[in-house]
């Protein structure tokens, strides 16, 4: 009897403890759907009501202002009206070899130092990263995501880009310094000679009509760098690929400084990247490299990396010459 009546006890414990349990389960759910019933009221404002105002004053600098009055010597009026010359047409089946080569120009090298000429002119900034953004943000050009050109980039994406980080600080009261008159958003202002490094698509071809190798440049883009706290690089991005034949109209009408001749000599942006007048080393290309990797991915040691890069160039230069026989 003893025995039953302890089974019977514990029975009917098991039994309260599961209803209190199932109760308390209930009760928390009527609670949490109270909860998830309250709504948040339309005029409420996580800020006190305080107003907040936008600074824009950080975003690239690409306004022309031009001279009022005729600020040379001479008459430069034909510089806008230059045009480069049309390429001449390669068909399909007189291009006995081609190969796609990645560089890039490091603007800091002595030989490219004409990419950082600080100075404006009626046509505006002749900083190139300057003359880049210009033609992109005017609408003149496109800018496209990717080095294969398939995807634009809209005018917003362009200019998120090229202001630095958003920084909230609030403005207090004169006379109340414990009350908030209002919140500034504030974007830090976009360094144009921060961009030390560009970054160039072209393509060799060998005509086998004119029996000659020549270059085409397809593609540039300007590339951040970003740096660890203590100094060095920690890598670097592409902002964005403009297409270069769209891009020469455009680079056609500035003119590159020359510190040995000032005068008419000067020749235009779309003359020094066609006379290939500037300092570059090979990323990437497609010979040799079924996987499509990056030099940088193949050989961690940076000298390699500058040897292997010329040992490209040097394949692609003897391709003509050994076709040649004296």
């Amino acid at each position: 009897m003893v025995l039953g009546a302890t089974i019977v006890v514990d029975a009917s414990a098991q039994r309260a403890s599961k209803k209190k349990t199932a109760a308390n389960n209930q009760q928390q759910d009527n609670s949490q759907q109270q909860n998830n019933n309250v709504k948040t009221p339309s005029n409420y404002n996580p800020y006190g009501n305080v107003p907040i105002r936008i600074d824009s004053t950080g975003g690239s600098d690409t306004i022309v202002r031009k001279s009022l009055r005729n600020d040379n010597a001479f008459d430069k009026g034909f510089v806008n009206d230059r045009t480069p010359l049309p390429y001449e047409h390669l068909r399909w089946d007189d291009a006995l070899y081609s190969e796609k080569v990645w560089r890039e120009l490091d603007l800091r090298e002595k030989m490219n130092q004409p990419f950082r000429f600080d100075a404006n002119d009626d046509n505006g900034s002749q900083l190139f990263i300057n003359i880049l953004l210009k033609a992109v943000n005017s609408g003149a050009v496109v800018a496209f995501n990717d080095d294969r050109f398939t995807t634009p980039m809209q005018p917003a994406e362009i200019q998120q880009l090229t202001v630095g980080t958003a920084d909230t600080s609030e403005v207090r009261d004169i006379n109340d310094p414990n009350k908030i008159k209002e919140w500034v958003v504030t974007r830090a202002a976009f360094d144009a000679k921060s961009v030390n490094k560009l970054r160039i698509k072209e393509e060799w071809v060998f005509d086998r009509e004119a029996s000659r190798m020549f270059v085409r440049i397809l593609g540039i883009a300007p590339v951040k760098t970003t740096f660890n706290p203590n100094g060095t690089e920690r890598g670097s991005t592409p902002l964005f690929w403009v297409y270069y034949p769209d891009l020469r109209p455009i680079l056609a009408k500035y003119e590159v400084y020359n510190p040995k001749n000032l005068g008419y000599g000067r020749m235009t942006w779309e003359e020094l990247f066609e006379s290939r007048m500037f300092s570059s080393y090979v990323t990437k290309s497609t010979l040799d490299n079924p996987s499509m990797k990056t030099i940088a991915q193949s050989i961690k040691d940076p000298i390699l990396r500058l040897l292997e890069g010329d040992n490209i160039k040097d394949r692609i230069f003897n391709y003509e010459q050994d076709l040649w026989s004296y």
